[in-house]
């Protein structure tokens, strides 16, 4: 009998793989809390909390007997003309912690298809209050998904080169420093006087895919007041930020300025279930409003608002603010703050930061974003037990919330020994 890796080769195409020259994958036959066990028995870390879903633990308890008594009443039903409970019940939990001026939820089933309804959200609010806008601002090297609106408001070559000439029209501004703010400000008031801007369209705070990079609050909130003046849909990518990774429930909640359009995914079902949510203003669902048919929002997913997903969101939220994850949410998050003052000490660092129980160190050395030397690092983790993914010369750390004390300091003590490399 082949092993998993073998009979993965015969009929299956992973994302971001180039399988010519990629190694075979490793086959995982089960998870539970911060660890995931390959089928030779060796135990991983998980670092990244899976691409930053499962921050309540693999297989938690909790999330998967919610999903379980949902799956025993009502398995699924399609989402246009009826509603059911655990929908109803999760827009209400979300309405209570989302930022004050959001009041509708529409249902996607993931982190590019919520971008997607966002920016098409945003260019017929325009378009039903008769003013045609052709135009999307967004950050550079900014990250919001594969599907093709969301792929023309990410701004990194190596996810859109083949399809830079199919893509809508986007103006890109630098994310804003606090040294940087005024120069960023006049750069967008110039895109603003030159087109017909729909939206603008950011990940708060940090941006993920490309390299967990900070920018300023501050700064953040002038630009989305600007746009508010000119009435250009702001919306929040909260995808990878949402749902306390940052410190708080939402990057936009260190924000004064609320974006109208917030999207929100992956953590959201603890990476239980594939669903995700669009959540606007008033003022947006109002412009869909109309005696005119076509004037609503004629977009459609077959497993919006999918019952399992819903329950699992549900118990995702009970979780996230009780005092035992908030504890270590805290736990983690002051953890970081010292390794950030231990590793700013080390040779070959170029820069070090955390938010919340995100931690990112910046290697001084230039290499691809998924060259060799990326490579080398990913395979010393894995040969030490440990599942973290560089992204180029970046090393980042962004636990589940209930990794243990042991654990933690073993993947400190991992990448701490993988400088070694350089």
């Amino acid at each position: 009998m082949k092993n998993l890796s073998e009979r993965d080769q015969l009929h299956l195409w992973h994302p971001l793989t180039q399988h010519q020259t990629a190694a075979p994958r490793l086959g995982i036959v089960k998870a539970k809390g911060a660890l995931i066990w390959d089928e030779a028995g060796n135990s991983y870390i998980d670092g990244i909390a899976s691409w930053y879903t499962a921050m309540y633990g693999h297989c938690n308890e909790f999330i998967t007997e919610a999903i379980s008594e949902q799956m025993k009443t009502l398995d699924f039903v399609m989402f246009s003309g009826f509603t059911h409970e655990p929908a109803v019940n999760l827009s209400e939990e979300l309405i209570k912690i989302l930022p004050n001026n959001q009041q509708k939820i529409f249902f996607n089933d993931n982190g590019s298809t919520a971008i997607e309804a966002g920016i098409k959200m945003a260019l017929q609010y325009h378009y039903n209050l008769g003013d045609k806008r052709d135009t999307l601002i967004a950050f550079e090297d900014g990250f919001h998904g594969d599907t093709f609106g969301a792929m023309s408001a990410s701004g990194l070559s190596s996810y859109n080169g083949p399809f830079e000439d199919f893509l809508l029209k986007v103006e890109r501004i630098p994310v804003p420093q606090d040294d940087t703010i005024d120069d960023v400000l006049i750069l967008l008031e110039s895109i603003l006087e030159q087109n017909k801007c729909a939206a603008f369209v950011f990940e708060p705070l940090v941006q993920g895919a490309a390299g967990m990079k900070f920018h300023s609050a501050k700064g953040l909130d002038m630009l989305i007041e600007k746009c508010n003046d000119n009435n250009v849909v702001t919306i929040a990518d909260e995808v990878m930020t949402g749902f306390g990774k940052t410190g708080r429930n939402f990057a936009s909640d260190y924000l004064e300025n609320n974006p109208d359009i917030i999207c929100l995914s992956k953590a959201l079902t603890a990476g239980m279930f594939p669903l995700s949510i669009t959540s606007c203003s008033q003022k947006i669902f109002d412009a869909f409003l109309s005696k005119d048919v076509l004037k609503g929002f004629f977009h459609a997913h077959t497993f919006s608002a999918h019952p399992l997903g819903c329950a699992s969101a549900l118990a995702g939220i009970e979780l996230l603010n009780s005092s035992s994850i908030l504890e270590r949410r805290k736990y983690i998050a002051d953890s970081h703050r010292k390794m950030v003052a231990r590793f700013e000490k080390l040779p070959n660092i170029k820069e070090v930061r955390s938010l919340g129980v995100i931690l990112a160190i910046d290697l001084a050395v230039e290499t691809n974003r998924y060259g060799s030397f990326r490579d080398k690092l990913y395979d010393f983790y894995m040969s030490e037990g440990v599942n973290l993914r560089p992204l180029g010369n970046t090393i980042y750390f962004l636990p589940p919330y209930v990794i243990t004390n042991e654990q933690l300091k073993k993947v400190y003590a991992v990448i701490e020994a993988s400088l070694e490399i350089l």
